[in-house]
């Protein structure tokens, strides 16, 4: 039986993806689980209402929202969940990704979204694994561990 996953993974677009590799690869060398889900905050916003509603009940800690353009992606999520929220803004065509890192560290007050830097998608996986650390010494052994390595 596989793992209950921790880290949940929410993108807007299947065109994410491959940007988000560099989060899964690195959630999966820490060992940590995670589910994935493609859903639009404009699109499909009842999928991303029942998915991020749901999600602490199943067992979620932290969820990583990529997203590009308006970005909103993150905001939403936020507004239906207690969960950490960390937005990944993705690289764009128009503004090169600019409007979506201002889209998601301009979150009202009270609904705040923590935020990596544009294609990000590697922080944004170190910095989930922290926050699980902050409370379970499993992850937080990961993380001391990845910085031993980086300091080598």
């Amino acid at each position: 039986m596989a793992e209950k996953a921790l880290v949940g993974i929410i993108m807007g677009s299947k065109s994410d993806l491959p940007a988000m590799e560099a989060c899964t690869k690195q959630l999966e060398e820490f060992g940590v689980p995670y589910e994935l889900v493609i859903a639009s905050a404009h699109r499909a916003p009842a999928k991303v209402h029942e998915w991020a509603s749901t999600a602490a009940d199943r067992g979620l800690k932290v969820i990583i929202a990529a997203a590009g353009k308006a970005a909103h992606l993150g905001g939403v999520v936020a507004a239906y969940t207690p969960l950490p929220i960390v937005g990944v803004p993705m690289k764009t065509s128009d503004l090169g990704g600019m409007d979506s890192l201002l889209s998601m560290v301009q979150m009202p007050s009270g609904v705040p979204v923590a935020c990596v830097a544009i294609g990000g998608a590697k922080n944004a996986a170190i910095y989930a694994t922290q926050i699980l650390g902050a409370t379970d010494p499993k992850w937080r052994d990961v993380i001391v561990k990845f910085k031993e390595s980086m300091a080598e």
